[in-house]
């Protein structure tokens, strides 16, 4: 009985320091460190096939209707489109500078980006 009871003793006091050791390390959550995918210009993703992903900075300067807006960084305008849920509460102006994340979109005659993701950010 006595080598049982020591035994169980030890199988907790092991799953005890275990336990301790393990959330130690919770802070280090890790992640990748590599290459990423790099902000790229109007100019460039117009040279870019169909379904790339991109991001890029610049401003949306006039609503088109239909969840259609021109997009400009200064190398020149694209035509993108941001679904209503894909706002998520961000209201931006012309002024405003904005990260678009999304697919470009190739069309016969056209091209645009199809955003799922924007946001403000500082320049």
């Amino acid at each position: 009985m006595k080598k049982r009871m020591l035994a169980v003793l030890a199988a907790v006091s092991c799953l005890a320091l275990s336990s301790q050791t393990f959330a130690k390390d919770t802070g280090n959550k890790g992640g990748f460190s590599g290459p990423s995918v790099e902000i790229i210009t109007v100019e460039n993703a117009k040279g870019m096939e169909d379904d790339t992903f991109v991001i890029l900075h610049g401003n949306i300067t006039k609503s088109l209707g239909d969840d259609m807006y021109i997009f400009t960084d200064g190398t020149g305008t694209i035509n993108i489109e941001i679904d209503e849920d894909e706002w998520n509460g961000v209201t931006v102006g012309p002024e405003d500078v904005v990260e678009i994340r999304g697919e470009i979109d190739k069309g016969w005659a056209s091209i645009e980006i199809d955003v799922d993701q924007i946001k403000k950010v500082n320049k």
